[in-house]
């Protein structure tokens, strides 16, 4: 765990006259909000700990492989993270495969939608949607109606689960469909996510335009994706990315911040703190002007991700791109020679806790070769697989879970995160919002 400490200032320290701001935290957050400033030519300076920017959405090399520590989907709905990726990354491009909406699970349903506006894309498609009953598809349509006439608002905040009991989605409905959309996107459970939070997710991909709700599936590693490109893009504009500076002390002083890394100090006039919410609270905790917003995030619970990487002798050719499964442990998989180039590489995705979390490395990888032979058909044994387990992924999206806000009490100090104040669940496209959020309210002020 990263150790911080913000400590006062002396009272003759000096003032900083012009704006400066440190991005603490290289990961989509971090470089969104390091990015959003460069484009206003605001001097920026991000701090990374690790070598590799990304945080917990970033390349990992592996036997000269590039792997990523999570497998990420991006939707339409993700404007904000999408646009920045094109304002940064010249290949933009070619770095991105877009597909209209397909949900695919392997043997039991398949749902394409239709090539018109909203949203009559989805009505269409579900209506022409392979493994469901009339009566289901009906039903479905019938439950998305109901939450359009609410405005995909709740009168008071309950779990997914429950949702969707009061309106009658059959068992099937539930298992191909709602279930695994709501692990994808909140990654929690059904009994135990936020319905409203699952509902905002809905309404912004589902109901709003067309494409919206299109898969958006990375062609690069999730380093090379964004947080690279934003990288070079912020020192094109004069501003700093310091990798491996492992920042240890934030001190204020009259007007602005005094950064200590690697044992170098350094002054500031604003400071973004774009880490995780359990090493952030390593030095808020005991702060009066932050109390509030600590004990907030010590609140937070936590749910992993597990990505097992299996790469095969030869070519392994999935129904599509990105498969679901619902007869295991797995939840999607995912054809990196279809979407990368990279022969034989399969990624699988096993969100949220389980009895998964009991298996070594090896037996994980084992389980999760077996369950592609017996969904997906017969594969010859892995030269190798990888476990790349995050403990604390994302928080827990529980009903009513309260977050903290990007602006906080104490002046010029900011908060940057999937975890904070927001209408999505712990995404890139929540991350990124948060960065530009802080960034924005900088410029503003400045």
């Amino acid at each position: 765990m990263r150790r911080f400490a913000l400590r006062h200032a002396d009272a003759g320290a000096r003032a900083i006259k012009m704006t400066h701001v440190a991005v603490i935290g290289g990961g989509y957050a971090g470089m969104a909000a390091a990015a959003t400033l460069a484009e206003q030519r605001v001097p920026v300076t991000v701090f990374e700990a690790a070598g590799q920017l990304g945080g917990r959405a970033r390349r990992v090399d592996y036997r000269d492989v590039a792997l990523d520590n999570g497998l990420h989907i991006l939707i339409g709905a993700y404007v904000e993270t999408l646009r920045l990726i094109e304002l940064v990354n010249p290949a933009h491009a070619q770095a991105l495969l877009r597909l209209p909406l397909a949900w695919h699970v392997q043997d039991e349903f398949h749902l394409r939608a239709a090539r018109l506006p909203a949203p009559l894309h989805l009505l269409i498609g579900l209506l022409r949607a392979d493994g469901l009953s009339i009566a289901e598809k009906v039903s479905a349509a019938r439950f998305l109606a109901a939450l359009r006439a609410t405005r995909f608002t709740l009168a008071q905040d309950i779990s997914v689960e429950l949702l969707l009991k009061q309106h009658s989605q059959s068992e099937k409905l539930r298992r191909v469909l709602w279930r695994p959309l709501c692990v994808a996107a909140l990654n929690t459970p059904p009994a135990g996510a936020s319905a409203q939070v699952f509902l905002n997710v809905l309404r912004d991909s589902l109901d709003a335009g067309r494409a919206a709700s299109d898969l958006v599936l990375a062609r690069v590693d999730l380093s090379a994706l964004f947080p690279d490109p934003a990288a070079t893009f912020v020192e094109q504009r004069g501003g700093k990315v310091l990798r491996s500076q492992r920042v240890t002390a934030i001190d204020p002083l009259a007007a602005g911040f005094e950064i200590t890394a690697n044992n170098q100090r350094a002054s500031f006039s604003h400071v973004i703190c774009a880490i995780s919410p359990h090493q952030v609270n390593a030095f808020l905790i005991g702060i009066t002007a932050l109390s509030e917003i600590a004990t907030t995030i010590e609140r937070l619970l936590y749910q992993p991700i597990h990505s097992v990487w299996l790469q095969y002798p030869a070519p392994v050719k999935l129904p599509s791109p990105m498969l679901g499964l619902t007869r295991g442990l797995v939840h999607w998989v995912f054809d990196r020679e279809t979407l990368c180039g990279q022969r034989g590489l399969v990624g699988a995705v096993i969100s949220a806790a389980g009895e998964h979390q009991d298996l070594t490395q090896e037996e994980l990888g084992l389980r999760v070769h077996r369950e592609l032979q017996e969904q997906v058909g017969a594969l010859p044994d892995p030269l190798w697989t990888r476990v790349i387990a995050e403990k604390r992924a994302t928080f827990a999206c529980t009903p009513g879970v309260r977050r903290p806000p990007q602006i906080t009490p104490l002046g010029n100090f900011y908060l940057a995160g999937d975890y904070t104040a927001s209408d999505y669940p712990a995404t890139i496209e929540s991350a990124v919002r948060s960065g530009i959020t802080c960034a924005q309210h900088i410029l503003q002020h400045a």
